[in-house]
């Protein structure tokens, strides 16, 4: 299968490039930086560039494509430029990929229409602290982000409209060494100063780095997956077993509780993401019969930290 990835050089993307070319895929990755990798075909993009660029002519080649392409959302302190920046690089790219696959799919004498699994995430239920269960059944939250998660979402609707199967697959907080939330919380368990973030209440709908790759590509070999798909693992925790758990794990105190009010005088209204969270649950990758290599979180984090 010739899959084409982008995002591919990010903490997901990289991991996932690999086993698409471990299984004997032909891999293209998409992507702002130019460079070589063994593993794929490097292929420079501009979502804004119009006409007949190289990165259109390998989307409309594309058996299936991966869309994992998207700014930080927290690597700086919230304002309306920063969100609006997270929005774009969301959107636009996301309704371009759409609209070009929509077109690839109308060319005489293709066999298929290519599979489109686009990033979304749990943000997409909002800010939420009452630990209510989230499933795809689960209507949308009213918050900046929520909202942002929404829209991203909606612009994949042209590939939809075309006839392609589309999966949103609403990512959760993904834990490996190298990247995402885990190598945040890190420092300060090692230096004996970890702990909870805000109330504890709130809860992580963490996924292992691994699963959240299988996951990925089992949305992509399934025919019957269409639509929002939760890529969380099937036990989501709270910030306090979180945090005593990675204790455990570490041979660290988790005692030193971050207050709510010092986060947000460092983050802005960023905080809320951190100290808020979604109870969501992979109700359709379950159904669909995928099966978890980490369903429970120490020996997740076990792994990923290597202990």
């Amino acid at each position: 299968m010739r899959v084409v990835v982008t995002g591919g050089t990010g903490f997901i993307g990289e991991r996932l490039v690999r086993a698409l070319a471990e299984r004997g895929d032909e891999v293209v990755v998409l992507s702002r930086r130019a460079g070589s990798s063994p593993l794929a075909t490097i292929v420079p993009w501009s979502p804004a560039e119009p006409g007949d660029a190289p990165w259109v002519r390998e989307l409309g080649r594309a058996d299936a494509v991966v869309h994992l392409a998207g700014a930080g959302i927290l690597d700086k302190r919230w304002n309306e430029a920063h969100l609006e920046d997270a929005r774009r690089s969301r959107v636009v790219p996301t309704r371009r990929v759409a609209e070009v696959l929509a077109e690839a799919a109308k060319s005489p004498g293709r066999a298929a229409p290519p599979v489109l699994v686009s990033a979304s995430a749990v943000g997409y239920y909002g800010f939420l602290d009452d630990g209510r269960v989230c499933d795809e059944s689960t209507p949308s939250g009213s918050d900046v982000l929520a909202r942002m998660c929404d829209e991203w979402e909606a612009a994949a609707e042209p590939a939809v409209a075309a006839g392609l199967r589309v999966v949103k697959a609403r990512i959760g907080v993904v834990l490996g060494p190298e990247g995402g939330a885990l190598a945040q919380m890190l420092p300060a368990f090692r230096a004996f100063v970890g702990g909870p973030v805000g109330s504890g209440r709130q809860f992580l709908a963490w996924i292992h780095a691994d699963d959240a790759v299988r996951a990925l590509l089992f949305a992509l070999d399934t025919p019957a997956l269409s639509g929002p798909v939760n890529i969380t693992a099937p036990a989501p925790v709270n910030m306090a077993e979180f945090a005593r758990t990675l204790g455990r794990v570490l041979g660290r105190p988790a005692v030193f509780r971050v207050p709510g009010f010092a986060l947000r005088a460092l983050m802005g209204a960023g905080a809320e993401v951190v100290l808020t969270g979604q109870n969501a649950v992979p109700a359709r990758l379950t159904a669909a019969g995928f099966t978890f290599r980490f369903p429970e979180l120490e020996p997740s984090l076990r792994d990923a930290l290597a202990r």
